[in-house]
C-alpha cells in the first residue's frame, strides 16, 4: 500500500465512505429519520460497521489504476460482496430483517439470529480482510507495468535480449513432425 498512487487513496476514502453510508443508514446504526430501528445498537456493531467499511474501501481501491491483476475477478470478488453483505446483516436489526422474521418469526430472530450476529460479524470482517490480503500479495508478486517500463517492439527487437525463436511455439523446435529438423534427417 506504500506504493498506492493518490487516486487509490482517494478511492479507499470515498468507497469507504459509501461503504459506510450504505451500511449504517438501512441497519438503523446511523440513526437517521428514513429508518427507525426497533432494538438498540449494541456496542460492537459500531467497530464491525467501521472495519468492514474501512476494509471495503481498501479493497476497492486496489482494483483502481492499472491492469487488472491474475486472480482478482471471479470467486473471490464475489466472496467480497458476499462478505460486506454479510456485514449488513451483522449489524443489522434483528426483527427488522423482513427475511429473518419471515423464516424464524419475531421471537425466533431475537432467539436465534440475535445470537448468530456477532458470529456474522466475525465471519465477514475475516472475508474481507482474506480478501484484501490476497489481492495486495498479488499485486506485489506481479506488479503492473509502468509507462517508462513498457517499449515498443523496434526497440525489443534491437535490443541484446531479443531472440527470434523465442517468438515460434516449443513444439517446432522440439524436431517432431512438421518441423525443419524431422525432414532434413
Amino acid at each position: 500500500m506504500r506504493a498506492w498512487t493518490p487516486r487509490q487513496w482517494v478511492a479507499a476514502v470515498v468507497v469507504s465512505f459509501v461503504a459506510g453510508v450504505a451500511i449504517g443508514v438501512p441497519t438503523g446504526v446511523v440513526p437517521t429519520p428514513f429508518y427507525t430501528r426497533m432494538t438498540p445498537v449494541l456496542w460492537w456493531n459500531y467497530p464491525v460497521w467501521g472495519v468492514s467499511s474501512l476494509l471495503m474501501g481498501l479493497l476497492t481501491a486496489t482494483y483502481v489504476n492499472g491492469p487488472p491483476v491474475a486472480g482478482g475477478d471471479g470467486p473471490r470478488g464475489r466472496r467480497a460482496l458476499l462478505a460486506g453483505a454479510l456485514s449488513a446483516f451483522a449489524v443489522g436489526c434483528p426483527i427488522c430483517n423482513k427475511l429473518v422474521v419471515l423464516a424464524l418469526g419475531v421471537s425466533g430472530a431475537l432467539s436465534y439470529w440475535a445470537p448468530a450476529q456477532p458470529v456474522l460479524a466475525v465471519v465477514s470482517l475475516t472475508l474481507l480482510a482474506h480478501a484484501l490480503v490476497r489481492r495486495l500479495r498479488t499485486a506485489a508478486a506481479c506488479p503492473a507495468p509502468t509507462a517508462t517500463s513498457r517499449r515498443g517492439s523496434a526497440e525489443l527487437r534491437e535490443s541484446a535480449y531479443y531472440d527470434e525463436r523465442s517468438l515460434v511455439p516449443e513444439a517446432s523446435h522440439s524436431g517432431g513432425e512438421g518441423s525443419d529438423r524431422a525432414s532434413a534427417g
